[in-house]
């Protein structure tokens, strides 16, 4: 024999159970959906252009913004501030260079007009000491000529003028002459005079180096 199915008043009792489940939720939702729709009707009250809305997605778009600016190894970020500042330094010590370039040429060009000026001083000095010697020689040759006319003239006249000459002058020809020839014109010269030439060629014989 087959079970006997539900009795009809079960059946009845448990459907109108479950209506009374859907019955007992509906104001639930309803109430929930109306709370939805008078906050909508009052944020459009409120804010009718809609300022407060667009105010809340730019705040929440730059808080992103600013997190994405935060971390400069992001995926979103932009090395053109690091570029320019690596452009930067590279500028600055282009120009130091340049500068340190310039110095160096500006000493290059102190220095060889510096070797200029002195090879000009050392060829001066090499013109004046040919012009000196060249004097030296001509006074040698003049007071080599006077020496010689000296020597060949009367010893007494000569005498006389060697009486009125500087004793040193005087001195420094009777040196160069010969020995003979001086001794005739100091004989004809005065005592004091003959004394005092003598005493300078001493002097200068006394001050010669000697071995």
């Amino acid at each position: 024999m087959f079970p006997a199915g539900p009795s009809p008043r079960r059946a009845s009792a448990a459907k109108g159970a479950a209506t009374g489940r859907q019955a007992a939720r509906a104001p639930g939702a309803l109430l929930l959906m109306g709370l939805c729709f008078v906050g909508s009707a009052g944020l459009r009250l409120a804010d009718p252009d809609g300022a407060l809305a667009k105010e809340a997605a730019a705040t929440l778009s730059g808080a992103g913004s600013q997190t994405m600016a935060a971390d400069p190894c992001g995926p979103g970020a932009d090395p053109t501030g690091l570029l320019s500042a690596l452009k930067q330094r590279e500028s600055q010590l282009d120009a130091r260079a340049a500068e340190i370039a310039d110095r160096e040429r500006l000493l290059q060009v102190a220095e060889a007009k510096y070797k200029e000026q002195l090879e000009a001083l050392r060829t001066a000095e090499e013109r004046l000491a040919a012009t000196l010697a060249v004097a030296d020689e001509a006074a040698e040759q003049d007071i080599e000529r006077l020496t010689a006319v000296y020597e060949n003239m009367n010893p007494k006249n000569a005498a006389r003028i060697f009486e009125s000459m500087d004793v040193t002058f005087a001195a420094g020809f009777l040196a160069r002459m010969r020995k003979d020839t001086a001794a005739k014109i100091m004989g004809g010269m005065s005592a004091e005079r003959a004394y005092a030439i003598s005493a300078v060629i001493a002097g200068r014989n006394a001050r010669a180096p000697r071995e």
